[in-house]
């Protein structure tokens, strides 16, 4: 399935009205942006420069479905613990990210021929995905609508379907990331230079803040773990000879997003 396609698909759940409202659903849709912290094969693990230098940016559409509102009668609905502390909120999200390798293997007083390798790979990924989570808010819904009080924070958990797209380089020697006298051991044949699919678990916390009768203002940090370690085009999974496994390789790729949205109510 396309973006193109998956986009239509998105765009057709969040407007076929007749569906939505005759469930007695309202709906509210948003944009977030903010810097992705990529926690890649590139760079060193636990390190504060490696966290800080590989961040990109990422954006995302987002849809909620509303159970303390009806739209179809502009009235709320029965009170019921799901409708007033539950919403599901669906998204489009896209993100890319500038990889490289940092920390003390790579610090300008390392002269070795691995550490020159290391200066000299460079990686990216641009990644796409769309899902939904379910988010949690331990106050009431409709209070916080009404303007009851102006903060309401929440927790949520979902799954989303990740579509990545991963390119890496060299610097070094030939300047041919696929030949083995430009890398260290541990990344001969570890490249993946192809586009993929995955899932990814994904889960948050956040806020959000009263702009008015009908906006929020929302801050969200999610953690998000993929469930494939090639989403940056890079896995060390083994030596050179295929049989003793890099030990630092603990997990698979996984991000951290802190974003900040706006949020309208449609109706």
């Amino acid at each position: 399935m396309n973006t193109r396609t998956l986009l239509l698909v998105f765009f057709f759940l969040i407007f076929s009205k007749q569906e939505i409202y005759g469930q007695g659903f309202s709906n509210e849709l948003g944009l977030i942006v903010g810097p992705v912290v990529f926690y890649s094969d590139y760079g060193q693990r636990n390190n504060f420069e490696t966290n800080a230098g590989n961040v990109g940016f990422g954006i995302g559409l987002i849809h909620y479905i509303n159970f303390s509102y009806r739209a179809d009668c502009n009235c709320y609905t029965r009170e019921k613990y799901w409708n007033d502390h539950f919403k599901i909120r669906n998204e489009i999200n896209y993100h890319k990210t500038n990889l490289k390798h940092l920390g003390k293997w790579v610090d300008p007083d390392r002269t070795s021929t691995t550490a020159d390798q290391l200066r000299g790979m460079k990686g990216s990924t641009t990644v796409f995905e769309i899902g939904s989570q379910l988010e949690y808010f331990p106050f009431s819904i409709r209070d916080f609508m009404s303007n009851s009080y102006k903060l309401a924070p929440f927790v949520s958990a979902g799954v989303h379907w990740v579509s990545y797209d991963p390119e890496s380089s060299t610097d070094y020697g030939t300047g041919v990331i696929t030949n083995p006298n430009n890398v260290p051991a541990k990344y001969i044949n570890a490249f993946e230079q192809q586009s993929g699919n995955t899932w990814a678990f994904v889960t948050s916390v956040g806020a959000r803040y009263k702009l008015g009768e009908r906006s929020d203002l929302m801050v969200d940090a999610r953690w998000q773990y993929y469930f494939s370690n090639w989403v940056d085009g890079l896995n060390p999974s083994f030596e050179a000879n295929n049989t003793v496994q890099v030990p630092e390789n603990k997990a698979n790729d996984w991000i951290f997003w802190l974003n900040i949205g706006y949020i309208f109510y449609l109706d």
